[in-house]
């Protein structure tokens, strides 16, 4: 007779471990490609020979697409092609330069102004610890004037000010922030707030002396944010003639900030002006991805110390500057860093010591002398940061390799020595070439301390997910597979017990703890010396503890995959894993194409024609709605995504809604009716009909929302109230009505369904509620034709007796709950005993990877899940128009989230009818997405375009983020439909199986 011992492991001890993981690992991608670039202790380093100016006006138009500016426009009243950017154009043509800035992901407002005042591209890890104060302490351009007047908004100025070495020398003059208003109509008011207030600083020189000698100090900055053409563009599109009619109001504002500054300084000729953006708007009003629409910015540069216009031989020019007309004039690109370089340039200050700019020589006017000196300053500067980075990782490493280009004829003092000898002897031409080459080997060398420790972090990283996956599944089919014991545990597990054959022994398990132990001890003493974090340590010891406890476990492991092959055979067993495998990596790509995911509906639209017959035989109307909802859905992920607001669909989608709300009401009360119950019947119907009528508010008020923005008249306050009132009552409904009593399941899901619909209708702009419709019909269509494919395979059909989980119910077996075997019509006999369940076998691979199909399709139905500007900020205009980009951010992926909500309840349900514990099926879910993770790991790319970057690193934080996003979603599924009543096989078949 075999002996017994308790698992050492539960369901919710391997929930806990998951979550803990997760977390930490997802904290990887920033350690491995995102580490602060910062490092400090440099010398600063400037021109020693005379500024070409002695202030610099720096003019940045928040959100302001180069295209839009230097493209031609259909005239308003005469149809004819001009400017709307007549004095900006007239500068290219006669007194400046001009280009493309090419920004960086992400294409913020925060990280843009960084790189143009700063010189440096801040990382997403900071963005993500401050919208306005400095996650990390940076130097800029205004921190090295000698005194900066900045205008604008809240959001941008004061991270500069509170940064500066010495606040007072950074003056902030900003509007309240309750003037960023998306729904007031014209927001290029904004605009002129700040060019009336760099007015009335200019008038109050003219009575305050102090003042006046402020102004007239050398190596001044004088900063207008321009919040104007950011807001239209959010508010309007891109496209409208309110952003057309800004860069319009823009463009004048600057003519009469330069004619100001000509008389106030009496023509002295030592003005600077630089004109630029810190990102671009796409074309449904929202930006913070790597589309090129965002990236590409203007920028434009006149006054003292820039170069005049190059018509001898004009270059740059592509495809993108085609049809702006200014092909005879040089279009001189430069990333969005090299703009603070120029600054520091122009005006003599130190160059920023964080920066990675590149000075760029086409912009600048000046004599060779002075060009080779800023060349060469801009090269030592860049060249101190690459010589303290480097001796800071020469103390952390056992065998350190020095970047190979920085040795030899190039190390540091070689490259000092002989730029400073060319100099002096009058050889500019060929100091400036020297030290561009020297330039670039710094920014390598500074690329190869960044990513030094970059293998040994993905190699850990790579074992810890591997391990994940190999302990979860451990666990799976130890306790899933071959548990003998089938009562309910902790968060409905069975309690499994291990035969004493297959548990390691003392000796073995010391002697594996012990290895572990030295394992972690070796890797310690490594991190120990090279500084590393604390969060390396956490990388090390998951993937130890993880592989320590497989190989504990290993006996078990293969009693299970035995005894899976015993009952199903080589065959089966192998083609469902690979199957599984394959339709993962499907999922994988359908990241990069979203017509994937509708090539797999037309698939499965076919799936009902490979049923067996006894299922075909009396389901057709089932297996005609799976199909057809099938293919309905499976039309949103060929949609593009970037649409604009479309008041026929939305209330198409309404009126959808509201009928099915109708239907609903009449039909499902009734057929999920308990006799003995007839109050609740009621009770369900009038709440049915509550719902319903809230769909049908919920359009009407969009409808006239809608009209009033379209017209600018702002958001009304009256729907703005009703659509929050409407968003708290249906929202609460779930959770507050049948939450913790049994409902018939399809009577549940149905409220469910109901609840958000008019959530999803506010948030709607398009075709939104349509597809939130047609992914509910496919769910439950899902749902019912799961339940007869494993009726008919068990046998039996559908019994009449619902069962229920019973809460802390540990003792009793399966076979002890009563049925109602003598029901007959509508009559059920409710369960109170634990339900009935099995183990996991192979065909159960299906309805997981079915289950991360549906959380796929909830993600790309209206949207690029990888990027949130994908999803239109129109949406949230319903509910407040005031800007707040956390606010608003959390109310678009509230939206985002709803169809989420009904795949882990349709999910958590099908677990029940299939007569598995609750947490088996997500487990394996949560188990092989992994699979995913660690594809996307290794797709992660950091050269390419900034859209091909911005979208492997989302790619891979989705999929990290979707482990814990599965557990979640069996938290508010268990919330939901936790307490659900629902029919499953017949009695006499659990007995025949007991």
């Amino acid at each position: 007779m075999a002996s017994w011992l308790p698992s050492k492991l539960t369901s919710a001890s391997l929930l806990i471990i998951g979550v803990l993981f997760h977390v930490t690992y997802i904290c990887s991608i920033f350690d491995i490609y995102f580490t602060s670039p910062l490092v400090h202790g440099m010398e600063q380093h400037r021109v020693e020979a005379p500024a070409p100016a002695k202030r610099l006006v720096l003019f940045v138009a928040d959100g302001l697409r180069a295209d839009k500016l230097y493209q031609l426009h259909p005239d308003p009243k005469t149809n004819e092609l001009t400017t709307r950017a007549p004095y900006l154009r007239d500068i290219i043509e006669k007194e400046g330069s001009w280009g493309v800035s090419h920004t960086r992901v992400p294409t913020e407002s925060r990280p843009g102004h960084v790189a143009i005042i700063a010189g440096f591209y801040e990382d997403v890890s900071a963005v993500t610890k401050g919208w306005q104060m400095n996650p990390v302490n940076f130097d800029s351009v205004f921190n090295q004037s000698e005194h900066t007047w900045s205008f604008g908004s809240p959001d941008i100025l004061p991270m500069f000010a509170q940064g500066a070495s010495d606040p007072d020398r950074i003056d902030t003059t900003m509007y309240p922030a309750e003037h960023e208003d998306f729904g007031t109509g014209d927001a290029s008011e904004l605009d002129t707030w700040v060019f009336e207030h760099f007015t009335e600083l200019l008038e109050k020189a003219k009575t305050d002396p102090a003042l006046h000698k402020k102004l007239h100090s050398d190596k001044i900055v004088f900063f207008l944010h321009l919040l104007g053409l950011d807001t239209n563009g959010h508010s309007h599109l891109p496209m409208s003639e309110f952003y057309l009619n800004n860069i319009q109001i823009v463009d004048e504002g600057i003519k009469k900030v330069t004619e100001q500054l000509s008389e106030f300084y009496n023509n002295d000729g030592k003005t600077s002006y630089v004109f630029t953006s810190d990102h671009g708007m796409g074309n449904r009003g929202v930006h913070g991805d790597g589309h090129p629409d965002n990236t590409r910015t203007p920028i434009v540069a006149w006054g003292a110390g820039i170069q005049g216009p190059n018509k001898v031989n004009p270059q740059g020019h592509d495809e993108f500057s085609a049809d702006w007309g200014l092909s005879e004039y040089s279009r001189n690109d430069v990333k969005q860093a090299d703009i603070a370089p120029l600054m520091a340039s122009l005006i003599g200050t130190h160059y920023p010591v964080n920066s990675v700019g590149e000075l760029p020589l086409p912009y600048l006017d000046a004599p060779e002398s002075f060009r080779a000196a800023s060349t060469f300053t801009n090269t030592l500067q860049i060249l101190e940061q690459y010589h303290v980075k480097q001796e800071l990782k020469r103390r952390t490493e056992l065998l350190f390799k020095p970047f190979p280009g920085l040795t030899g004829d190039h190390s540091p003092e070689a490259v000092k020595a002989q730029v400073q000898a060319l100099i002096d002897t009058g050889k500019y031409k060929e100091a400036e070439a020297e030290c561009v080459i020297v330039r670039d080997l710094c920014l390598e060398g500074l690329r190869y301390l960044q990513t030094y420790d970059w293998q040994f972090l993905r190699s850990v990283i790579s074992a810890g997910y591997l391990g994940w996956i190999a302990f979860s599944l451990n666990f799976i089919l130890r306790t899933f597979v071959s548990g003998q014991d089938t009562r309910l545990g902790p968060l409905g597990g069975p309690r499994t017990r291990r035969p004493i054959a297959n548990v390691a022994s003392a000796q073995e398990n010391q002697a594996v703890n012990v290895l572990s132990l030295v394992v972690f001890a070796i890797f310690s003493i490594i991190l120990m010396i090279k500084h590393s974090p604390a969060l390396y340590y956490a990388y090390v010891a998951f993937p130890i503890f993880f592989w320590s406890r497989v190989v504990l476990d290993r006996r078990e492991l293969f009693s299970a995959i035995s005894k899976t092959t015993q009952n199903y055979g080589w065959a089966k067993t192998i083609g469902s894993v690979l199957g599984y495998i394959v339709a993962l990596e499907i999922l994988v790509y359908s990241y990069f194409n979203r017509g994937i995911l509708s090539i797999c509906f037309l698939f499965l639209a076919l799936w009902p024609a490979f049923l067996p017959a006894a299922v075909q035989r009396n389901n057709t109307l089932l297996m005609a709605s799976w199909s057809l909802s099938c293919l309905g859905t499976s039309i949103f992920t060929l949609l593009p995504v970037e649409m604009g607001e479309d008041k026929i669909l939305i209330l198409s989608g309404g009126l959808i809604l509201t009928v099915s709300g109708f239907v609903s009401t009449a039909v499902v009360p009734g057929i999920t009716a308990d006799p003995q119950q007839p109050r609740a019947t009621v009770t369900a119907r009038n709440v049915m009909m509550l719902q319903t009528g809230l769909i049908a508010l919920s359009t009407v008020i969009v409808n006239d929302t809608v009209k009033s923005l379209a017209a600018h008249e702002g958001l009304p306050l009256l729907n703005q109230t009703l659509s929050w009132i409407i968003l708290f009552i249906t929202g609460s409904i779930p959770f507050v009505y049948g939450a913790r009593s049994s409902q018939h399941y399809l009577l549940r899901m149905v409220i469910i369904y109901l609840s958000f619909a008019p959530i999803f209708i506010l948030l709607s702009t398009s075709y939104e509620s349509i597809f939130y419709f047609c992914l509910s019909a496919t769910l439950l269509s899902w749902l019912m034709l799961e339940r007869k494919i494993y009726s008919a395979s068990e046998m039996q059909p559908l019994s009449d007796t619902l069962h229920s989980e019973k809460r802390g119910l540990t003792g009793a077996s399966s076979s002890s709950s009563t049925g109602s075997s003598n029901s007959t019509g509508n009559e059920a006999t409710v369960a109170t005993a634990d339900y009935p369940i099995r183990g996991l076998s192979p065909k159960d691979a299906r309805p997981a990877i079915f289950f991360l199909f549906f959380i796929n399709v909830a993600f790309f139905g209206t949207g690029n899940v990888a990027s949130l500007a994908s999803f239109s900020l129109q949406s949230v205009f319903r509910l407040t128009t005031v800007f707040n980009p956390f606010f608003m951010g959390a109310l678009l992926i509230f939206k985002i989230l709803i169809p989420f909500f009904l795949v882990s309840s349709i999910f958590r349900v099908l677990g029940r009818s299939l007569e598995l514990p609750p947490f088996s099926l997500f487990l394996l879910g949560l188990a092989t997405t992994d699979v995913m993770t660690l594809n996307f790991f290794y797709l992660v790319r950091d050269d390419g375009s900034w859209l091909e970057i911005g979208t492997s690193i989302s790619h891979f934080c989705i999929s990290s983020l979707m482990v814990l996003f599965t557990i979640l979603l069996f938290a508010l599924s268990d919330l939901l439909v936790g307490r659900v009543l629902v029919p499953v096989v017949g009695e006499g078949q659990r007995k025949k199986r007991s």
